[in-house]
Protein backbone atom coordinates (compact mmCIF):
# COMPACT_ATOMS: atom_id res chain seq x y z
CA UNK A 1 0.00 0.00 0.00
CA UNK A 2 2.98 2.29 1.08
CA UNK A 3 4.59 1.10 -2.60
CA UNK A 4 1.49 2.17 -4.66
CA UNK A 5 0.81 5.81 -2.72
CA UNK A 6 4.71 6.76 -3.27
CA UNK A 7 4.04 5.64 -7.15
CA UNK A 8 0.83 8.41 -6.52
CA UNK A 9 2.59 11.12 -4.99
CA UNK A 10 5.26 10.78 -7.80
CA UNK A 11 3.18 10.79 -10.43
CA UNK A 12 1.58 13.84 -9.21
CA UNK A 13 4.38 15.67 -8.80
CA UNK A 14 5.54 14.87 -12.87
CA UNK A 15 1.62 15.85 -13.83
CA UNK A 16 2.24 19.41 -11.68
CA UNK A 17 5.25 20.03 -12.91
CA UNK A 18 4.42 19.78 -16.68
CA UNK A 19 1.68 22.23 -15.66
CA UNK A 20 3.70 25.45 -16.96
CA UNK A 21 2.87 27.60 -19.83
CA UNK A 22 5.53 29.43 -21.31
CA UNK A 23 3.52 32.73 -19.97
CA UNK A 24 6.69 35.22 -19.83
CA UNK A 25 6.52 38.75 -16.83
CA UNK A 26 3.02 38.25 -15.20
CA UNK A 27 3.04 41.02 -12.42
CA UNK A 28 1.33 40.01 -9.32
CA UNK A 29 1.15 43.96 -7.40
CA UNK A 30 0.84 44.57 -3.81
CA UNK A 31 -2.36 43.83 -2.66
CA UNK A 32 -4.60 44.28 0.87
CA UNK A 33 -4.42 40.52 2.08
CA UNK A 34 -7.95 38.60 3.35
CA UNK A 35 -5.90 38.81 6.48
CA UNK A 36 -5.69 41.98 8.57
CA UNK A 37 -1.81 43.11 7.50
CA UNK A 38 -2.78 46.73 9.22
CA UNK A 39 -1.21 46.23 12.42
CA UNK A 40 -4.55 46.06 13.73
CA UNK A 41 -4.48 41.94 14.82
CA UNK A 42 -2.86 38.99 13.15
CA UNK A 43 -2.55 37.70 9.44
CA UNK A 44 -3.94 35.05 11.03
CA UNK A 45 -7.43 34.87 11.61
CA UNK A 46 -8.60 30.71 11.12
CA UNK A 47 -8.86 29.02 14.09
CA UNK A 48 -5.79 27.05 15.85
CA UNK A 49 -5.93 23.04 15.29
CA UNK A 50 -5.17 22.99 19.38
CA UNK A 51 -6.20 24.89 22.67
CA UNK A 52 -2.06 24.99 23.47
CA UNK A 53 -0.61 28.28 25.08
CA UNK A 54 2.25 29.94 23.95
CA UNK A 55 5.19 29.96 26.14
CA UNK A 56 5.37 33.76 25.73
CA UNK A 57 3.58 36.60 24.14
CA UNK A 58 4.83 36.86 20.69
CA UNK A 59 5.22 33.23 20.09
CA UNK A 60 2.35 32.66 17.83
CA UNK A 61 -0.10 35.31 16.15
CA UNK A 62 1.59 38.30 16.48
CA UNK A 63 -0.03 41.79 15.28
CA UNK A 64 0.01 41.73 11.34
CA UNK A 65 2.35 44.78 9.31
CA UNK A 66 2.07 46.27 5.96
CA UNK A 67 4.88 47.17 3.89
CA UNK A 68 4.91 51.36 3.05
CA UNK A 69 6.56 50.49 0.23
CA UNK A 70 5.08 49.72 -3.95
CA UNK A 71 6.56 45.90 -4.13
CA UNK A 72 6.03 43.61 -7.03
CA UNK A 73 6.26 40.14 -7.76
CA UNK A 74 7.09 39.81 -11.53
CA UNK A 75 6.59 35.76 -12.70
CA UNK A 76 10.14 35.78 -15.00
CA UNK A 77 9.23 32.14 -16.16
CA UNK A 78 7.06 29.19 -15.62
CA UNK A 79 9.30 26.11 -17.30
CA UNK A 80 10.73 24.89 -14.54
CA UNK A 81 9.71 21.40 -13.72
CA UNK A 82 9.18 21.16 -10.34
CA UNK A 83 11.90 23.09 -8.70
CA UNK A 84 12.98 22.72 -5.13
CA UNK A 85 16.89 24.96 -3.93
CA UNK A 86 17.54 28.44 -5.36
CA UNK A 87 21.18 29.76 -4.77
CA UNK A 88 22.97 32.52 -6.90
CA UNK A 89 26.04 32.47 -8.95
CA UNK A 90 28.89 35.37 -8.81
CA UNK A 91 27.24 36.94 -11.91
CA UNK A 92 23.97 37.04 -10.62
CA UNK A 93 22.39 34.26 -12.37
CA UNK A 94 20.73 31.51 -10.40
CA UNK A 95 21.13 27.98 -9.78
CA UNK A 96 18.00 25.81 -9.51
CA UNK A 97 17.61 22.27 -8.22
CA UNK A 98 14.57 20.85 -9.64
CA UNK A 99 12.74 17.58 -7.73
CA UNK A 100 12.70 14.90 -10.14
CA UNK A 101 16.77 15.53 -10.68
CA UNK A 102 18.12 18.46 -12.81
CA UNK A 103 19.83 21.60 -11.83
CA UNK A 104 19.23 24.40 -14.64
CA UNK A 105 20.72 27.98 -14.46
CA UNK A 106 18.03 30.49 -14.77
CA UNK A 107 18.84 34.30 -15.91
CA UNK A 108 17.41 37.10 -13.80
CA UNK A 109 15.31 37.89 -17.20
CA UNK A 110 13.49 34.41 -17.28
CA UNK A 111 15.91 32.21 -19.68
CA UNK A 112 16.39 28.85 -18.46
CA UNK A 113 18.75 26.41 -19.51
CA UNK A 114 18.54 22.96 -20.53
CA UNK A 115 19.07 20.77 -17.62
CA UNK A 116 22.78 19.69 -16.46
CA UNK A 117 23.65 16.27 -16.78
CA UNK A 118 26.51 14.41 -14.77
CA UNK A 119 24.20 14.57 -11.67
CA UNK A 120 23.61 10.86 -9.41
CA UNK A 121 20.31 9.41 -9.04
CA UNK A 122 17.76 10.66 -6.68
CA UNK A 123 14.77 9.15 -5.12
CA UNK A 124 12.07 11.45 -6.18
CA UNK A 125 9.39 9.29 -4.54
CA UNK A 126 7.17 11.02 -1.63
CA UNK A 127 9.52 14.16 -0.76
CA UNK A 128 12.63 13.10 -1.67
CA UNK A 129 14.21 14.12 -5.36
CA UNK A 130 17.36 16.57 -5.63
CA UNK A 131 16.87 19.57 -2.86
CA UNK A 132 18.78 22.34 -1.14
CA UNK A 133 21.75 23.55 -3.47
CA UNK A 134 24.73 26.07 -2.59
CA UNK A 135 28.38 27.59 -4.29
CA UNK A 136 31.71 27.28 -2.94
CA UNK A 137 32.71 30.65 -1.54
CA UNK A 138 35.63 30.45 -3.83
CA UNK A 139 33.52 29.39 -6.71
CA UNK A 140 35.28 31.65 -9.62
CA UNK A 141 38.54 29.61 -8.90
CA UNK A 142 37.45 26.24 -8.00
CA UNK A 143 33.63 25.89 -9.70
CA UNK A 144 32.38 23.99 -7.02
CA UNK A 145 29.02 23.19 -5.96
CA UNK A 146 27.39 21.31 -2.92
CA UNK A 147 23.76 19.99 -2.83
CA UNK A 148 21.54 17.54 -1.12
CA UNK A 149 19.57 14.82 -2.27
CA UNK A 150 17.35 11.41 -1.29
CA UNK A 151 19.48 8.33 -2.01
CA UNK A 152 18.14 4.57 -2.51
CA UNK A 153 20.41 2.32 -0.64
CA UNK A 154 20.20 -1.47 0.24
CA UNK A 155 18.64 -0.74 3.36
CA UNK A 156 16.33 1.85 2.73
CA UNK A 157 16.84 5.86 1.66
CA UNK A 158 19.30 8.07 2.84
CA UNK A 159 19.44 12.27 2.82
CA UNK A 160 22.69 12.69 1.33
CA UNK A 161 24.96 15.32 0.52
CA UNK A 162 27.48 15.82 -2.43
CA UNK A 163 30.16 17.69 -4.17
CA UNK A 164 30.34 18.33 -8.02
CA UNK A 165 32.39 20.52 -10.42
CA UNK A 166 29.98 22.66 -12.85
CA UNK A 167 31.93 22.36 -16.31
CA UNK A 168 32.68 25.77 -17.79
CA UNK A 169 29.85 24.77 -20.79
CA UNK A 170 27.86 24.60 -17.84
CA UNK A 171 26.04 21.92 -19.24
CA UNK A 172 27.27 19.11 -16.95
CA UNK A 173 29.52 18.45 -14.02
CA UNK A 174 32.44 16.52 -13.51
CA UNK A 175 33.99 15.18 -10.00
CA UNK A 176 30.57 13.88 -8.26
CA UNK A 177 31.06 12.32 -4.92
CA UNK A 178 28.65 11.63 -1.80
CA UNK A 179 30.65 13.82 1.33
CA UNK A 180 28.05 12.35 4.21
CA UNK A 181 25.03 10.29 4.76
CA UNK A 182 22.19 11.07 7.41
CA UNK A 183 22.60 7.10 9.46
CA UNK A 184 20.26 5.36 9.70
CA UNK A 185 18.72 4.76 5.97
CA UNK A 186 15.14 4.31 6.73
CA UNK A 187 12.43 3.21 4.26
CA UNK A 188 10.06 6.28 4.44
CA UNK A 189 10.07 9.02 1.64
CA UNK A 190 9.24 11.77 3.73
CA UNK A 191 10.94 14.24 5.56
CA UNK A 192 14.55 14.72 4.76
CA UNK A 193 15.05 18.07 5.45
CA UNK A 194 17.58 19.25 2.58
CA UNK A 195 18.22 22.34 2.99
CA UNK A 196 22.64 23.60 3.10
CA UNK A 197 24.58 26.54 3.48
CA UNK A 198 28.03 27.47 3.87
CA UNK A 199 29.76 29.46 7.13
CA UNK A 200 31.62 32.05 7.75
CA UNK A 201 34.23 29.42 8.41
CA UNK A 202 34.30 27.61 5.29
CA UNK A 203 31.92 24.70 6.80
CA UNK A 204 28.60 23.42 5.47
CA UNK A 205 25.71 23.54 7.56
CA UNK A 206 23.48 21.16 6.64
CA UNK A 207 19.69 19.96 7.98
CA UNK A 208 17.48 16.65 8.40
CA UNK A 209 14.15 15.08 8.38
CA UNK A 210 13.48 12.35 11.18
CA UNK A 211 11.62 10.34 8.44
CA UNK A 212 8.17 11.63 9.59
CA UNK A 213 7.63 7.58 10.56
CA UNK A 214 6.84 6.78 14.45
CA UNK A 215 9.45 4.32 14.58
CA UNK A 216 11.74 7.08 12.98
CA UNK A 217 10.69 9.50 14.91
CA UNK A 218 12.92 9.07 18.62
CA UNK A 219 15.68 9.77 16.05
CA UNK A 220 15.43 13.04 16.16
CA UNK A 221 16.56 12.82 20.10
CA UNK A 222 19.17 10.30 19.63
CA UNK A 223 22.82 11.67 19.40
CA UNK A 224 24.00 8.42 17.28
CA UNK A 225 21.35 9.18 14.38
CA UNK A 226 21.45 11.92 11.85
CA UNK A 227 18.24 12.21 11.76
CA UNK A 228 16.22 15.23 13.08
CA UNK A 229 19.35 16.60 12.69
CA UNK A 230 21.31 20.10 11.92
CA UNK A 231 25.12 19.17 11.22
CA UNK A 232 27.93 20.87 10.52
CA UNK A 233 30.85 19.34 8.39
CA UNK A 234 33.68 19.77 6.23
CA UNK A 235 33.71 20.02 2.29
CA UNK A 236 35.12 16.63 2.88
CA UNK A 237 32.13 15.90 4.79
CA UNK A 238 34.40 15.35 8.38
CA UNK A 239 32.96 16.71 11.36
CA UNK A 240 33.77 20.45 11.53
CA UNK A 241 36.17 21.46 14.12
CA UNK A 242 34.59 23.23 17.18
CA UNK A 243 31.49 21.32 16.95
CA UNK A 244 29.48 20.78 20.33
CA UNK A 245 29.86 16.76 19.91
CA UNK A 246 33.42 16.54 19.60
CA UNK A 247 35.05 14.09 21.92
CA UNK A 248 31.53 12.70 23.07
CA UNK A 249 31.89 8.88 22.78
CA UNK A 250 27.84 8.61 22.62
CA UNK A 251 27.32 10.97 20.03
CA UNK A 252 27.92 11.91 15.99
CA UNK A 253 30.54 14.45 15.59
CA UNK A 254 28.84 16.48 13.25
CA UNK A 255 26.25 17.02 15.34
CA UNK A 256 25.32 20.63 15.68
CA UNK A 257 21.87 20.91 17.22
CA UNK A 258 19.15 18.40 17.27
CA UNK A 259 15.65 17.19 18.37
CA UNK A 260 14.29 18.84 15.06
CA UNK A 261 11.09 16.69 13.02
CA UNK A 262 12.08 18.22 9.40
CA UNK A 263 14.30 21.36 8.94
CA UNK A 264 13.65 23.14 5.63
CA UNK A 265 14.78 26.83 6.01
CA UNK A 266 18.07 27.66 6.97
CA UNK A 267 19.50 31.31 6.90
CA UNK A 268 22.14 33.35 8.45
CA UNK A 269 21.16 36.50 10.42
CA UNK A 270 22.83 39.10 8.41
CA UNK A 271 24.02 41.12 11.69
CA UNK A 272 24.42 38.80 14.76
CA UNK A 273 25.79 36.08 12.39
CA UNK A 274 23.19 33.39 14.16
CA UNK A 275 22.08 30.61 12.39
CA UNK A 276 17.74 30.43 12.09
CA UNK A 277 16.07 27.45 11.14
CA UNK A 278 11.74 26.82 9.57
CA UNK A 279 10.81 23.33 10.18
CA UNK A 280 7.49 21.71 9.64
CA UNK A 281 5.09 20.60 12.62
CA UNK A 282 2.22 18.11 12.10
CA UNK A 283 -0.84 19.58 12.79
CA UNK A 284 0.04 23.09 13.98
CA UNK A 285 3.59 23.74 15.19
CA UNK A 286 5.31 24.97 12.24
CA UNK A 287 8.77 26.40 14.16
CA UNK A 288 11.10 29.16 13.14
CA UNK A 289 14.12 28.83 15.83
CA UNK A 290 17.31 30.40 16.38
CA UNK A 291 20.26 27.42 15.94
CA UNK A 292 22.58 27.61 18.98
CA UNK A 293 25.08 25.01 19.00
CA UNK A 294 24.48 22.03 21.20
CA UNK A 295 20.57 22.56 21.98
CA UNK A 296 18.45 20.38 21.90
CA UNK A 297 14.87 21.67 19.72
CA UNK A 298 12.41 19.36 21.73
CA UNK A 299 10.98 17.21 18.77
CA UNK A 300 8.72 14.48 19.45
CA UNK A 301 9.04 15.77 23.19
CA UNK A 302 7.54 19.24 22.79
CA UNK A 303 5.60 20.67 20.11
CA UNK A 304 2.94 22.78 19.45
CA UNK A 305 0.69 20.73 17.34
CA UNK A 306 -1.05 17.84 17.10
CA UNK A 307 -1.00 14.27 14.70
CA UNK A 308 -2.57 14.23 11.08
CA UNK A 309 -5.52 12.14 12.88
CA UNK A 310 -5.98 14.73 15.80
CA UNK A 311 -4.67 12.61 18.41
CA UNK A 312 -2.37 14.18 20.58
CA UNK A 313 1.45 13.69 19.98
CA UNK A 314 3.38 12.11 22.96
CA UNK A 315 2.57 13.23 26.36
CA UNK A 316 1.12 16.73 24.69
CA UNK A 317 3.39 18.90 26.60
CA UNK A 318 4.95 22.14 25.10
CA UNK A 319 7.83 23.21 27.38
CA UNK A 320 10.10 21.11 29.23
CA UNK A 321 13.39 21.87 31.29
CA UNK A 322 16.43 21.77 28.58
CA UNK A 323 14.35 21.97 25.11
CA UNK A 324 14.70 24.88 23.49
CA UNK A 325 11.64 27.26 22.89
CA UNK A 326 10.42 27.82 19.62
CA UNK A 327 10.83 32.02 18.38
CA UNK A 328 7.76 31.42 16.64
CA UNK A 329 4.97 28.94 15.67
CA UNK A 330 2.34 29.22 13.43
CA UNK A 331 -1.10 26.69 14.06
CA UNK A 332 -2.31 26.56 11.76
CA UNK A 333 0.48 25.47 9.55
CA UNK A 334 1.84 27.34 6.85
CA UNK A 335 4.44 24.92 5.51
CA UNK A 336 7.99 26.74 6.06
CA UNK A 337 10.10 25.45 3.40
CA UNK A 338 13.20 27.47 1.80
CA UNK A 339 14.13 31.21 3.69
CA UNK A 340 16.43 33.87 3.50
CA UNK A 341 16.94 36.93 5.36
CA UNK A 342 17.14 40.39 3.67
CA UNK A 343 20.17 42.83 3.45
CA UNK A 344 19.86 44.36 0.29
CA UNK A 345 18.85 47.87 -0.21
CA UNK A 346 16.18 47.98 -2.62
CA UNK A 347 13.53 48.03 0.28
CA UNK A 348 15.10 49.94 3.18
CA UNK A 349 12.13 48.48 5.44
CA UNK A 350 12.65 45.19 4.51
CA UNK A 351 16.26 45.22 6.10
CA UNK A 352 17.30 42.34 8.73
CA UNK A 353 13.58 40.77 7.84
CA UNK A 354 12.88 37.02 7.77
CA UNK A 355 11.37 36.04 4.47
CA UNK A 356 9.84 32.20 4.40
CA UNK A 357 8.37 30.37 1.17
CA UNK A 358 4.99 29.21 2.28
CA UNK A 359 4.25 25.78 0.96
CA UNK A 360 0.23 24.95 1.92
CA UNK A 361 0.12 28.71 3.24
CA UNK A 362 0.34 29.91 -0.43
CA UNK A 363 2.32 33.27 0.19
CA UNK A 364 6.04 34.19 1.22
CA UNK A 365 6.20 34.91 5.04
CA UNK A 366 7.65 38.38 5.75
CA UNK A 367 8.66 38.69 9.64
CA UNK A 368 10.10 41.46 11.72
CA UNK A 369 12.69 40.37 14.26
CA UNK A 370 14.13 42.73 16.91
CA UNK A 371 15.53 41.33 19.40
CA UNK A 372 15.54 37.68 18.14
CA UNK A 373 11.74 38.14 18.48
CA UNK A 374 9.21 38.34 16.33
CA UNK A 375 7.66 42.07 16.29
CA UNK A 376 5.05 41.60 13.19
CA UNK A 377 4.14 39.39 10.42
CA UNK A 378 3.16 39.97 7.08
CA UNK A 379 1.95 37.71 3.95
CA UNK A 380 2.97 38.79 0.41
CA UNK A 381 2.03 37.26 -3.10
CA UNK A 382 -0.59 35.30 -1.27
CA UNK A 383 -3.28 35.83 -4.17
CA UNK A 384 -0.96 34.02 -6.71
CA UNK A 385 -2.11 30.51 -5.88
CA UNK A 386 1.04 29.04 -5.72
CA UNK A 387 2.97 26.70 -3.10
CA UNK A 388 6.36 28.84 -2.69
CA UNK A 389 9.23 26.15 -1.80
CA UNK A 390 12.84 28.10 -1.76
CA UNK A 391 14.00 32.10 -1.58
CA UNK A 392 16.88 33.40 -2.55
CA UNK A 393 18.16 37.20 -2.15
CA UNK A 394 20.41 37.79 -5.61
CA UNK A 395 23.26 39.72 -6.23
CA UNK A 396 20.73 42.67 -7.13
CA UNK A 397 19.34 42.78 -3.99
CA UNK A 398 15.65 41.43 -5.03
CA UNK A 399 13.95 38.56 -3.75
CA UNK A 400 13.97 35.58 -5.91
CA UNK A 401 11.72 32.87 -5.27
CA UNK A 402 10.67 29.64 -7.01
CA UNK A 403 7.15 27.85 -6.39
CA UNK A 404 6.19 24.21 -7.22
CA UNK A 405 4.35 24.84 -10.04
CA UNK A 406 7.15 25.97 -11.70
CA UNK A 407 7.85 29.95 -11.69
CA UNK A 408 10.17 31.95 -10.74
CA UNK A 409 9.28 35.28 -9.11
CA UNK A 410 11.24 38.56 -8.70
CA UNK A 411 10.28 39.71 -5.59
CA UNK A 412 11.30 43.72 -5.39
CA UNK A 413 9.74 47.74 -5.34
CA UNK A 414 7.76 48.71 -8.02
Amino acid sequence: MKTLLNFVVAGTVIALSACGSSTNEKTADAQASATDTSGKGPVESKKANSDYKPAFAGQTRIAGVKSKTAYEGKVLTEALKFPWGITSLPDGRLLITEKLGTIRIASTDGKVSDPVTGLPKVNAAGQGGLLGITIDPAFDKNRMIYFVFSEARPDGNNTAVAKAKLSVEENTVTDVSVIWRAIPAHKSTLHYGGRILFDKTGNLVVSTGERSDLSSRPLAQDLKSGLGKVVRITTDGKPAAGNPFAGNADALPEIYSYGHRNVQGLAWHPVTGDLWEAEFGPRGGDEINRVQAGKNYGWPTITYGIEYSGDKVGAAIQQKDGLEQPVYYWDPVISPSGMTFYSGDLIPEWKNNLFIAALSGSHVARLVIENNKVVGEERLLSGEGQRFRDITQGRDGALYVITEQGRLYRLANK
